[in-house]
């Protein structure tokens, strides 16, 4: 236990993360052990009461940097400039307080399960996914703050446990992914779920932009702890993949099994649902969990987030790789 912060876990109606809370400001002092701490509690902190970031941006930039070596400098990796904080080009805005804005996820259909409940399983939650994971090496860590949230019971994040879900798969389906690789695709790249059950032809790559297999059995580089790692829909490649050697294309075997994970990974015990208030700090590790979004009014609700992306330990797999991401021009000689 640290003197900077008290934990308690789980999280609220979850098997897994933890509520951090500091003892002192981020301002008077960065709290040392929080790496230890997210290990622990699972690959999930909530991190609430940090409301002077919104006034001293920097300090999530010092936060992040607790967690890693290096946090990605958003105005070398996305097209989109407005979306990147002009004083702290690290912070990615999620938001649509700005033009041109990317929508909040469409409500499921239908809007709860049969039960009633609020939906999390794919395929009625869709989006599910891990943060640029059709990049080799793929990120460590991110860190979400709620500047301005909207109302709770719309616009929260979903967290599925990859550990959790590996661990109770039924040995069949174990052996059968153990050494399987998952073909990862960019959005954008024109190889997502629809554009091939559409019938569309992707356009042709940039050696940079290419899919990158990732392993869907991923042993994590601190805990040791296996995990499933993958994504759904928009964020594999439904023309090559989504499963290195099996059959391809969006009614194959390769994407049956695509969809027994996914279901079976977002089950309801292995996901926590994140209700925001303001000020607070979600950290995740990416290297086990996938998240995604959900609905708000976005022409009556004004909603801004700061994200940044940190890395520096994708695991021994990676060691010595270049950056799949980025054009042979860029990289130094």
């Amino acid at each position: 236990m640290s003197a900077d912060f008290e934990i308690v876990s789980p999280l609220p109606d979850a098997a897994f993360g933890a509520t951090l809370r500091l003892t002192q400001p981020l301002s008077q002092k960065m709290p040392d052990g929080l790496p230890d701490a997210l290990a622990q509690a699972g690959g999930l902190l909530l991190v609430p009461g940090l409301g002077e970031i919104a006034d001293n941006p920097p300090l999530l930039l010092q936060m992040s940097y607790l967690f890693g070596p290096e946090v990605e400098d958003y105005r070398y990796l996305l097209t989109s400039q407005n979306v990147v904080h002009q004083a702290v080009p690290e912070i990615f805005m999620v938001t649509n307080m700005v033009p041109n804005f990317r929508p909040p996820p469409k409500r499921p259909d239908p809007p709860l399960t049969a039960d009633g409940r609020f939906p999390v399983q794919y395929p009625q939650r869709n989006g599910w996914h891990t943060d640029q994971s059709y990049r080799r090496p793929p990120p460590d860590i991110s860190l979400f703050f709620a500047v301005n949230p909207v109302a709770r019971e719309r616009g929260q994040t979903l967290f599925a446990n990859g550990a959790l879900a590996y661990d109770a798969l039924p040995a069949d389906l174990k052996a059968k992914v153990e050494n399987l690789q998952g073909l990862h695709a960019q959005p954008g790249t024109g190889r997502g779920r629809g554009d091939a059950e559409a019938g569309k032809t992707p356009r042709a790559f940039a050696a940079h932009e290419r899919s990158q297999p990732q392993p869907v059995v991923r042993a994590h580089p601190v805990t040791g702890r296996k995990a499933l790692y993958l994504c759904e829909r928009g964020q594999m490649d439904w023309f090559d993949g989504p499963f290195v050697g099996m059959e391809a294309g969006p009614c194959g075997d390769g994407a049956r099994l695509l969809d027994e994970l996914m279901s079976h990974y977002t089950r309801p015990e292995f996901v926590y649902v994140h209700e925001w208030t303001q000020g607070d700090v979600l950290v995740w590790d990416n290297r086990c969990l996938v998240h995604t979004a959900t609905w708000y009014d976005a022409e009556k609700e004004q909603r801004m987030m700061w994200r940044t992306t940190v890395r520096g330990n994708p695991g021994a797999l990676y060691a010595g790789e270049a950056r799949s991401w980025v054009p042979k021009e860029q990289v130094p000689a």
